[in-house]
């Protein structure tokens, strides 16, 4: 009974279905129609002009759009657990061609304006220090907090206010908008987002993302590092198929709707061991080791996060059955 990651989960069969009716000839590269389709879908899906490109990995969207934000000699801020720090194993300054990572803190891996502001007034203006020149945050959280409209607008704000772009990672952003219930415009370039990271494979999709830019003149400049980074697929219909059959009739946000509701349950069966309050699709419960180990000898597989605790991840698929079980489990220790 799996429940160690949604990166796991299988492919959705309306995914697989668009592969197969994507099996046949057709432009190489994004020329395609399905490729040339992306652009448009996104926009109406946010409601402004954006340019879309699909990539196989969270950390090639990330670090592309990173890439095209913050130039080499200049620094991001973000969370100290933030995934670009901790799991994309320097890639953030391989794409940039160096830039800095400047760590920030705050409860459950989320950043306030008044965190960033001290951070940057702590930087010298002059030559001898990396002046910052993006700020990124991942929504949902590293550790399954939602960031509401209201705290990225207050984040935009300031990031306007100092002359820093704004990344969004979001892996999981169709979990936190099935939280918030907000309209994805709202989180995102209303709130003074430039670009954004829109996670597709954890929900659904087999090895899809998309990196969304509201700052459409960096298209070509993210176009053509994608290129060098590896990542212009000759067959990138396979992707874009991929992406449109997740956004046909929201079933990126009904997919996100069951994991988190398979979450919420599991929550509800231990709420004095919850380390963090859940609001997506990840449970992060205290236990003991010896607690643990007679989870996993139930036959429940899951994250050990560091000592006293341990991570579980709901899926797309989650099998009623098998939550039910997990649930009964927890509640039992």
């Amino acid at each position: 009974m799996r429940f160690f990651s949604d990166n796991a989960a299988p492919a959705h069969p309306r995914v697989l279905e668009a592969i197969a009716a994507a099996n046949r000839l057709d432009t190489a590269y994004d020329g395609d129609e399905w490729s040339q389709r992306l652009d448009g879908a996104f926009s109406d899906l946010f409601g402004t002009e954006v340019r879309a490109f699909w990539v196989t990995t969270g950390t090639a969207a990330n670090c592309l759009a990173l890439a095209a934000l913050c130039p080499p000699y200049r620094s991001i801020l973000c969370h100290r657990d933030a995934h670009i720090e901790v799991d994309e194993a320097g890639a953030p300054g391989f794409f940039t061609g160096g830039a800095k990572l400047v760590l920030l803190d705050g409860a459950g891996a989320k950043v306030t304006p008044e965190t960033v502001a001290a951070v940057c007034d702590g930087i010298r203006d002059d030559v001898h220090q990396v002046q910052p020149a993006a700020l990124s945050i991942t929504n949902a959280t590293e550790y399954v907090l939602v960031y509401h409209a209201a705290e990225i607008a207050a984040l935009g704000e300031l990031a306007k206010r100092r002359g820093l772009a704004f990344h969004m990672d979001g892996a999981r952003l169709a979990n936190a908008l099935a939280s918030s219930g907000e309209a994805i415009a709202d989180v995102t370039w209303r709130a003074g987002v430039d670009a954004l990271s829109f996670g597709f494979v954890k929900n659904g999709g087999l090895n899809a993302e998309c990196m969304i830019l509201f700052r459409t003149e960096l298209a070509d400049e993210v176009a053509v590092r994608r290129k060098r980074a590896g990542h212009l697929l000759s067959k990138g219909r396979y992707l874009a198929a991929q992406i449109l059959a997740m956004l046909e009739d929201g079933l990126w946000l009904d997919n996100a709707r069951t994991a988190n509701a398979a979450a919420k349950r599991l929550a509800q069966a231990a709420p004095q061991r919850l380390a963090y309050p859940v609001e997506a699709n990840e449970i992060f419960l205290k236990t003991t080791d010896e607690e643990a180990d007679a989870l996993r000898a139930q036959g429940f597989d899951f994250y050990e996060w560091g000592p006293g605790q341990i991570r579980f991840v709901t899926s797309w698929n989650q099998q009623d059955e098998d939550v039910n079980r997990l649930a009964s489990a927890i509640a039992a220790l």
